[in-house]
């Protein structure tokens, strides 16, 4: 797989996470990439669910890292 094609499949799976209503909670980098924590954002009953992610691409990792500033800007307002 093209470099290109492994940042666009990890964007991808970063963005159905955010529309589906997930919020970035926390990452954990190492030298293999990063680990990102996501944690519904919808009904109290499903307040608990979460999902994590590695993110291998460096792009991919700036990516993420341009929302975690949005929704610190977000959540300031």
């Amino acid at each position: 797989m093209s470099s290109y094609r492994e940042f666009e499949a990890e964007r991808e799976k970063i963005d159905f996470l955010l529309e589906q209503g997930y919020m970035i909670k926390g990452v954990t980098e190492n030298l293999n990439g990063a680990f990102l924590e996501f944690e519904y954002q919808g009904s109290e009953v499903e307040k608990n669910k979460q999902e994590v992610l590695q993110i291998l691409h460096p792009d991919a990792r700036k990516y993420f890292s341009t929302i975690l500033v949005q929704q610190q800007k977000k959540q300031k307002v």
